[in-house]
């Protein structure tokens, strides 16, 4: 099951858990109300999991791959494990489930602090465009995950700021709404 908390504030390692103390848990409902969808599958038989096909289905995710982040497995591995830390956001939703490994995805919250979201083997998220977040691998260095997409893929990112973006000012009357 996914677990998720508020952040420390931390330079340390980015790939460390960065809980603060005492911890501060954050649910699976404080996730939806940020527009954070989670879900849980099987990922040892993604390849004919129904539940996977009816979701890809139902969402119109017409596309996908499947990307392997690890030292030896990613071509300049450094550099893409520094940009994918960078804060940023996307103009579309970005959906990934992680097939093997785990990893952190980091996201703000409506008073712009830092949740982290623990993912592992079977979770599946999908992170609202115009949500300021980022990526890293944890202390395992390893994950492999589908990213699928509504139509042709997209993966432009645009670092913060980047308040003027329509995604931007819909994400934030999504906020402005649920609270």
């Amino acid at each position: 099951m996914v677990q998720a908390w508020y952040m420390d504030e931390s330079q340390e390692d980015q790939r460390a858990p960065h809980r603060q103390e005492p911890n501060r848990a954050v649910s699976l409902e404080q996730l939806r109300r940020l527009g954070v969808v989670y879900r849980r599958l099987d990922a040892d038989n993604y390849e004919t999991d129904p539940c996977l096909k009816e979701i890809r289905r139902a969402e119109n995710y017409s596309w996908m791959d499947i990307v392997t982040i690890h030292k030896d497995k990613l071509p300049n591995y450094e550099e893409k494990i520094k940009t994918f830390y960078e804060e940023h956001l996307h103009l579309d939703d970005e959906i990934r489930y992680i097939l093997e490994g785990s990893g952190y995805f980091d996201v703000r919250d409506k008073d712009d602090k830092w949740i982290r979201i623990s993912m592992e083997k079977g979770d599946m998220i999908t992170l609202p465009a115009g949500i300021y977040h980022r990526f890293t691998l944890d202390e395992n260095n390893y994950v492999k995950a589908m990213r699928l997409f509504v139509g042709e893929p997209v993966w432009t990112a645009y670092n913060r700021p980047a308040d003027d973006f329509p995604a931007r000012k819909q994400y934030m009357k999504f906020l402005a709404d649920e609270a």
